[in-house]
């Protein structure tokens, strides 16, 4: 029998920090566990309690999950000595110096994703300690794992870029919305690595992304006891946060990672900015990407019918499908082994909880090119996608005849939903337009061939047809943004066959309204009669600001003006109709920062605003939020008057190094946000 005194004993085991070219960044996840990618080789360094020998026993075990098992791969047992076949993980010893020994550790490009134990075995002993603990993610910069991109320039913007923004407003007038990713920030990944566990996932489920992804839609959403974020779009936002005010993800994410309850709450540009961070920690390229003119095609028979009383008022009861401003979601880079070939590449994943699927509030990943085809039924909710960027839109006027309803299509629109689709440019803060990669152009032969495609699938064929119209050929409504507090113009334009004089009534509904088409305040309606001649004619209708201005200090959103306009022909009694949706200017303000600044210095950031606006601002405050800073900064200002001038300064200390964005906002009573932003070098 061997002495006691003689056994192997480890009685240390240390993870050796790598170079980030090495390690792909993950040492700049601030966590005190150890970071790697899948596919990827890192190294330990065992402290041994004498030489290692040949005859000594010295094995490696992974486990994840669980009750661990090699029949499940969640437990992985290493010989460094002994070599693993081409399938398994692989260990080799790389130095041995006296009872020092360094160990090479390479997983598999398919491993199971999250968190892992890592026990030493040496005869009977085996060391077990909490601190032996490590996190495997997905791996872009491997060929063979799934999430493989291939261009080092998209991995950057994709993986490792920690800010970005959001694109929101309406189609015609798009705002750049800032937001800080912070996939790299304190308690974030290890929020993301519990959110695996906390999830529906069997840890064999966690090697596929596409799994992952469905997953971790569903956990951004509040339901059932479980998720990150409570969704509200009430307007009434007390006891939490109003949506607008959020600027990034970590947060919200470190918020519900300390308390283990949901956040209160969160919008649309909301859910899709934690799910791009939670990808983007994992491991998995995402982007947040905007739809305008998003549709929400309840009665899934790829049409959006609208309902309108003769004042050109909703019929909301009748009206079950709708149309958002904008909506923001998250796109995800894999390949798709589950189905056949064609529909790798980007996926659309949506966090925002708005249809069941498969009994769970989550949506996707649709493989865009699914979408672009009009293959609707190809897994997951495809259909769904394609009818938010798709779709014919009807305009039915309901109008009482004798006492009984009548339905009269007065509008049918083909191109009028999925505009403008948007996500950040690679490398630059610029918008890029991806309408191509989710449909053909509007009103071209493909398009067309891909809904009459999409409508054989669904086994039905489009009901409706184009109203007939004698004399009108096309009706438009313009108006251009207007400065908070100014009357607002919108110019009807009729285009008709004939040039003759005829007279048109032309009556519009005007309301205030959140970006999801909810209405908030009637405005007025404005009725019209004028005598048009030429084949080109214009009319316009002007809204008095007070119509709106008392609206917008009671609203915690920020809100747009929609206005339906009703056109009638009184010879012909023909009618047409148009839907437009005006949003408000603000005045800019401008901040001076340094170019550059040191870690524990303070650096001081001057703000002046001028208030250009025919309206006082109440409750004006600045704020300030970088992720080189430890925490949001704010200064209040009180009411600004019209044509008043503030200047402010916010200092704070910088505690990271690098390139870092920092972002300045302006709010007030009145106008909710406005940004400005500047990148500052901070050196040690």
């Amino acid at each position: 029998m061997m002495d006691a005194s003689k056994e192997l004993q480890v009685l240390l085991v240390d993870f050796l920090k790598q170079e980030n070219a090495v390690s792909h960044h993950t040492w700049e996840f601030q966590t005190s566990s150890p970071v790697f990618r899948r596919g990827q080789v890192f190294h330990l360094r065992l402290v041994l309690n004498q030489p290692l020998q040949s005859y000594h026993e010295l094995k490696l075990e992974f486990s994840t999950g669980p009750n661990p098992s090699i029949a499940k791969h969640t437990l992985v047992v290493l010989d460094p000595r002994t070599p693993s076949d081409h399938y398994n993980w692989q260990a080799t010893l790389q130095n041995e110096s006296g009872k020092e020994v360094t160990v090479a550790v390479t997983s598999t490009p398919n491993a199971i994703l999250g968190k892992y134990q890592l026990h030493v075995k040496t005869g009977k002993h085996i060391l077990k300690s909490e601190e032996n603990i490590l996190y495997l993610l997905f791996n872009p910069w491997c060929k063979e794992d799934t999430v493989f991109m291939p261009d080092e320039d998209e991995r950057k913007e994709y993986i490792l870029n920690d800010t970005g923004c959001h694109y929101v407003g309406v189609a015609r007038s798009i705002k750049y919305k800032p937001w800080n990713f912070g996939q790299f920030e304190k308690n974030v990944l290890d929020c993301c690595i519990s959110l695996l566990t906390e999830s529906s996932l069997k840890p064999t489920d966690r090697r596929d992304p596409v799994l992952v992804c469905r997953a971790m839609s569903a956990m951004m959403s509040f339901e059932k006891g479980q998720g990150v974020l409570i969704g509200n779009w009430t307007g009434d936002y007390q006891g939490g946060t109003a949506p607008y005010k959020w600027t990034g993800s970590a947060p919200i994410l470190q918020q519900y990672y300390s308390t283990k309850q949901a956040v209160r709450f969160g919008q649309c540009w909301v859910f899709a900015g934690i799910l791009t961070t939670v990808l983007r920690a994992l491991g998995i390229p995402a982007r947040s990407v905007t739809a305008f003119d998003s549709a929400h095609d309840t009665e899934k028979n790829l049409t959006v019918d609208t309902y309108v009383n003769e004042n050109g008022e909703k019929i909301t009861n009748m009206s079950r499908d709708s149309v958002w401003n904008f909506h923001v979601w998250t796109d995800a880079w894999m390949k798709r082994l589950d189905l056949p070939k064609g529909y790798d590449g980007w996926q659309a994943v949506d966090a925002t909880p708005q249809e069941r699927s498969q009994g769970v509030f989550c949506c996707g990943p649709s493989p865009l090119t699914a979408i672009r085809k009009g293959d609707i039924f190809i897994v997951y909710d495809t259909r769904f996608v394609f009818s938010e960027v798709n779709g014919d839109r009807l305009i039915w006027l309901v109008k009482m005849v004798n006492g009984q309803e009548e339905l009269h299509i007065i509008s049918m629109e083909t191109t009028s939903i999925g505009k403008n689709i948007s996500t950040k440019a690679v490398g630059q803060d610029r918008r890029r337009d991806i309408t191509y990669e989710y449909k053909y152009p509007e009103g071209s032969s493909e398009e067309r061939q891909v809904m009459d495609h999409a409508f054989l699938l669904l086994s039905s064929e489009r009901e409706h047809r184009r109203p007939v119209k004698e004399n009108f050929l096309h009706m438009s409504v313009q108006s251009d943004d207007v400065l908070l507090g100014n009357p607002v113009n919108f110019t009807v334009i009729l285009k008709r066959k004939t040039a003759a004089l005829q007279n048109v009534n032309i009556s519009g509904s005007f309301e205030l309204q959140l970006y999801t088409g909810k209405k908030v305040a009637k405005l007025c309606d404005l009725n019209k009669t004028s005598q048009i001649q030429g084949q080109v004619s214009e009319v316009t209708l002007t809204l008095d600001s007070k119509t709106y201005i008392n609206s917008l200090a009671i609203l915690d959103d920020e809100p747009v003006i929609r206005g339906f306009i009703i056109a009638e022909i009184v010879e012909s009694k023909e009618i047409m109709a148009s839907e437009v949706f005006t949003s408000f200017q603000y005045p800019e303000f401008s901040i001076e920062l340094p170019n550059t600044g040191r870690v524990g210095q303070l650096l001081v950031c001057n703000c002046i605003f001028r208030n250009t606006l025919a309206i006082p601002l109440t409750d004006v405050k600045f704020s300030l939020e970088s992720l080189g800073i430890s925490s949001l900064q704010t200064s209040d200002h009180g009411t600004v008057q019209p044509g008043e001038t503030i200047q402010s300064q916010i200092k704070c200390t910088p505690i990271k190094t690098g390139p870092k964005k920092f972002i300045v906002k302006l709010s007030s009573k009145q106008v909710k946000e406005i940004n400005a932003q500047k990148i500052v070098l901070i050196t040690k």
